[in-house]
């Protein structure tokens, strides 16, 4: 088969749906045997890894906004999959074009929008459920990242489960644990770090949930407890709270480091004490992965993805019980043993995810769709 990729709505401050498109193309280029991939992106994106890939074809494109991307998709994109010759097109982002008959596959990482619509803007709820419903009626096949999400899919957005398959991410690679103490006191150097800190990842908006972590925060300094809680991510939508709950909670302890590099993420990890992921829904929460997979031990919430990532490698907390958030980082903080037991746990619960299986399963699905095509 030729497959392609809609790369197109990736930034170039790769996150959540970038990474994994990003690491998906990489493995099914290492993984697609005799099929043909090619990969519609921003320059940049996807040329080193085509270059050591014959498989691999990068088509350019450059979309500087929403609306000029999601036109390219709609008006553009079918006729560069005639020309391409294009068997099966995967659009890994919730939106696919309308107005082709090559078969069609859609990763929705989320739905979000239904569940706790309250956490988006009124214009990026109705965006996203827009294009998520139109892809839903049109796709051969969707793929989401747990069975939380196909659930929510299959009942929210009324798919026939026949339709809906659940292929789990994973860390990259480059996710291990990083214990050459030079790489690490670099690290620390260059963004001003402790010895000990508490971390927190992702996206800086409503649904990370980091005004109760800041007051659980706040908690354990209150209780004496001195450890740093350190934030790494791009500012989004709705977070200028977090700054100001910081500054009035915090007592000038919450770090805000902004977006962190790829490269440097293995060591923040690795150099943090513990990785405190409370979202209120995720439908993978690939730091909770990450972070295990550097041996850091992690606190995270109790329902959606999360908690059916972690298993019994995590302290599990209800995500809106401020009291329950405090007390697991505080435990984690003050207990050796469990820290131990947890970065063994986390470790090997790591090993089940990997991209090469995610990538195996999803050509599984490429070849079911193209024999029914």
């Amino acid at each position: 088969m030729r497959i392609a990729v809609d790369g197109s709505a990736i930034p170039r401050q790769m996150a959540g749906a970038g990474v994994y498109t990003y690491q998906l193309v990489r493995a099914l280029a290492e993984t697609a045997g005799a099929h043909q991939l090619t990969v519609f992106a921003r320059p940049g994106l996807f040329d080193e890894l085509a270059a050591q890939q014959p498989r691999l074809q990068v088509v350019h494109i450059d979309q500087s906004s929403r609306v000029a991307r999601l036109a390219w998709e709609q008006a553009r994109l079918p006729s560069l999959l005639r020309r391409h010759e294009i068997d099966l097109l995967h659009s890994p982002h919730h939106h696919t074009p309308l107005a082709t008959r090559r078969p069609r596959v859609v990763t929705f990482h989320d739905v979000t929008f239904l569940v706790l619509p309250e956490r988006y803007t009124t214009a990026r709820r109705l965006y996203m459920a827009t294009v998520t419903r139109a892809a839903a009626r049109v796709a051969d096949a969707i793929i989401t990242p747990s069975q939380t999400i196909r659930r929510d899919v299959i009942e929210r957005l009324g798919v026939p489960d026949e339709r809906v398959v659940a292929i789990p991410e994973a860390a990259g690679p480059q996710y291990v644990p990083i214990e050459d103490a030079s790489v690490l006191d670099r690290l620390r150097q260059q963004y001003q770090l402790p010895s000990r800190y508490i971390l927190s990842i992702g996206s800086l908006e409503p649904g990370k949930n980091r005004g109760r972590l800041i007051q659980a925060y706040a908690g354990l300094e209150d209780a004496g407890v001195d450890c740093p809680l350190v934030v790494a991510g791009l500012p989004a939508w709705r977070y200028e709270g977090d700054y100001e709950q910081a500054r009035r909670l915090g007592q000038g302890q919450v770090r805000f480091l902004g977006y962190v590099p790829d490269g440097d993420l293995p060591a923040l990890y690795s150099a943090a004490t513990l990785l405190a992921f409370p979202s209120l829904y995720e439908g993978f929460g690939l730091p909770v992965l990450e972070a295990m997979s550097c041996g850091t031990p992690v606190v995270t919430a109790n329902v959606a993805a999360t908690a059916e990532i972690a298993g019994d490698a995590a302290l599990l907390v209800d995500p809106r019980n401020v009291g329950a958030l405090a007390e697991a980082m505080g435990r984690l903080l003050s207990d050796d043993a469990l820290r131990a037991d947890l970065r063994a746990r986390g470790l090997e619960r790591a090993k089940q995810f990997s991209w090469q299986r995610t990538a195996r399963e999803t050509l599984s699905v490429y070849e079911s769709v193209a024999a029914k095509s």
